[in-house]
């Protein structure tokens, strides 16, 4: 082989060495980059939930923002929107999640009960503790003017929700209630019930029931104040002459 030929050869092997190299250097991407997390098809959207969900109990309501979510679950910022519209069908579709938790708090709640009075009990406090264990579910499930109650998993599970409080009240009237037909008594008897525990709950979680549990006998729970409010006579004594 002539020294021209041989010339030939190396630049041609030049050649053939740079293109070889060129897709190692091409796979190379900027540290900065991040890639989305990989979901099933089908998952996506339960995993954009969850991401939601945490995103609630760590930075509040207002911190819940479409972006927000896509960046805890590690997706692009149009997964939210594909997925529920906007946020409003976000904080809906979350807060039937909510729900479905709380529901399912309520029917386990008198599992280990073994006495009428344990049973009655049960599922005021597991209302209590639902709330102290996911606040910020729990606030959102009651922020009607930011949910969208014709999305059917939403109202689905709210009505769940009411028929479990009516059930639990009918139980302790020893008769049977219709959740479509109210008698005034019977309504009054859930709005009752609803409006102690919720406005309790409240208090508890807005650190105010702080000064009278300051006032209680040392070692007073929240719980314990709960359980003698639900087993007070409705009416006290009446007021004298």
């Amino acid at each position: 082989m002539g020294k021209s030929e041989i010339r030939t050869e190396t630049a041609r092997g030049g050649r053939i060495l740079k293109k070889a190299s060129a897709p190692a250097r091409s796979a190379r991407r900027p540290a900065s980059v991040k890639s989305e997390a990989p979901y099933h098809h089908g998952a996506l959207r339960e995993a954009l939930l969850q991401a939601a969900e945490r995103v609630l109990e760590r930075d509040g309501l207002a911190g819940l923002t479409l972006r927000a979510v896509a960046r805890e679950a590690g997706v692009s910022h149009a997964a939210p929107t594909h997925h529920f519209g906007d946020l409003t069908g976000l904080l809906s579709e979350l807060a039937a999640v909510g729900f479905r938790q709380f529901n399912a708090a309520m029917a386990s709640s008198s599992d280990t009960a073994t006495t009428p009075l344990e049973h009655a009990l049960a599922r005021p406090k597991a209302y209590v503790a639902y709330a102290q264990a996911h606040p910020g579910m729990y606030g959102i499930m009651f922020r009607t003017e930011r949910l969208d109650y014709s999305r059917p998993s939403l109202h689905e599970a709210a009505e769940a929700s009411f028929a479990g409080l009516a059930n639990a009240v009918g139980m302790m009237r020893q008769e049977q209630i219709r959740g479509d037909a109210l008698t005034l008594n019977q309504g009054a008897a859930i709005a009752r019930a609803w409006s102690m525990v919720h406005g309790f709950t409240m208090l508890l979680l807005d650190g105010r029931l702080e000064d009278i549990l300051g006032r209680l006998p040392e070692g007073t729970t929240p719980e314990r104040l709960l359980e003698a409010m639900l087993m007070s006579p409705v009416t006290g004594k009446p007021p004298g002459p």
